[in-house]
């Protein structure tokens, strides 16, 4: 085995073995302790001789930032970003312990983050370590973000730190972030994300006993308001299923999560009735036509009908992908060179890309994750050991397209 083949090998094992490590500390929600991940990042930024800085700008939050000084410090940075936490598990679910990082003989390592989001954290610094191992010098900055609490919004992670003194100071031209899986030889990238709109409609009627028949009940409007979005629910399930080269996230999701209501006895008709949706707003419906719709509802109910937002998030504009974009140019150049099939597409979920890109900053969210089932939020999520050492040589070749950008 020739010299260069055998640091391959050397560098391989090493980056398998951190990631396996890194699955292996429980940054499981609630009351997530991130101490484990930020002494574990703390060694890796040393064995790598990067400096380290801790933003914590909410107590048992911290944000962790290692940097890659390039060339010229002046021009936009990049950053590398992913997110510490992942969400809770039922181990009863798994055939292998979701924190052990056990390797099954196909090469799949099973573990909760994966594939969300764990594994792109550790790319980014095993791509840095075979570069630096190579002599190799970027132009800009590059800023390796790790986030607390992506899972639960990012209120105290990403939303508070785009806004802060810390994050201005990186000067942030350009930002990865963690994709998605595809279960074929395609990466996508993510491009855009739909806005959380959850809501909670009231409905208050005609109370009385349960021998009457009155007329005006709770249980009358609630059934208008729950036909009406029904009928809107399939009209964009028709919509996904009509068209193949549609995603989840080309359209508005609607769906029924809470129900609320009764007095405590089976012979009482309630005067009040409450019901919750969780809608994913698409980034091409008009913000202003959707609540109309959803008022109209309660018209159409009667009075004594309304809702409330429990959380309405603006619409966020997607990454421009054409020549208008010099980022999007260099990532879709080296995609092409590499032959990678890509496939831009609007996330179904929301992640810490929606606060980077209100911020101003040009992201695109990106992990080669093809050949891969998506498991994110599921039983036995893993990653197979060649997808992961995969992605890595594609970092290798992304990272410094991105960060030899010239202005």
């Amino acid at each position: 085995m020739t010299r260069d083949r055998v640091l391959k090998h050397e560098l391989d094992e090493k980056a398998v073995d951190n990631f396996r490590e890194y699955l292996r500390i429980p940054s499981v929600h609630p009351n997530v302790n991130y101490d484990e991940c930020v002494n574990f990042l703390k060694r890796q930024a040393g064995d790598l001789d990067l400096p380290l800085k801790i933003v914590e700008l909410e107590a048992e939050k911290p944000i962790v930032i290692i940097t890659w000084l390039g060339n010229d410090p002046t021009l936009p940075s990049i950053i590398l970003n992913s997110h510490m936490d992942v969400v809770p598990v039922f181990e009863e679910c798994w055939t292998h312990p979701p924190f052990g990082a056990e390797k099954d003989e196909k090469g799949n390592i099973f573990a909760r983050g994966a594939q969300d989001c764990k594994g792109v954290g550790i790319q980014y610094l095993e791509a840095i370590r075979r570069l630096k191992a190579a002599g190799i010098r970027l132009l800009r900055n590059v800023h390796i973000t790790y986030m607390p609490d992506e899972e639960t919004g990012g209120v105290y992670g990403m939303e508070q730190f785009v806004h802060s003194q810390e994050f201005q100071a990186l000067n942030v031209g350009f930002a990865f972030d963690e994709g998605l899986p595809h279960p074929d030889d395609v990466i996508y990238i993510v491009y855009g994300e739909r806005s959380i709109w959850q809501l909670t409609y009231h409905v208050n009627g005609a109370a009385g006993s349960s021998e009457l028949i009155p007329s005006g009940t709770a249980a009358e409007k609630l059934r208008i308001v729950l036909n009406r979005a029904m009928e809107y629910r399939q009209t964009q399930k028709e919509k996904l299923e009509s068209d193949a080269s549609l995603t989840t996230g080309d359209v508005t999701t609607l769906n029924l999560t809470v129900m609320k209501g009764g007095c405590g006895s089976l012979g009482n008709i309630p005067d009040h009735l409450a019901i919750s949706f969780d809608i994913r707003v698409s980034v091409t419906q008009d913000h202003e036509e959707m609540e109309s719709m959803l008022q109209g509802w309660c018209q159409e109910a009667g009075p004594g009908t309304f809702y409330e937002f429990r959380q309405k998030e603006p619409r966020t504009e997607p990454t421009l992908l054409n020549e208008r974009n010099p980022w999007w140019t260099a990532l879709k150049t080296e995609c092409d060179a590499l032959g990678l099939n890509v496939k831009p597409v609007i996330c179904p979920a929301a992640g810490d890309t929606r606060y980077l890109r209100r911020a101003g900053i040009t992201a695109l969210g990106f992990a080669p994750l093809g050949n891969t089932p998506g498991r994110m939020h599921d039983h036995n999520e893993f990653q197979n050991e060649g997808v992961f050492l995969r992605g890595i040589d594609i970092y290798c070749r992304i990272i410094p397209a991105m960060a030899n950008l010239l202005p």
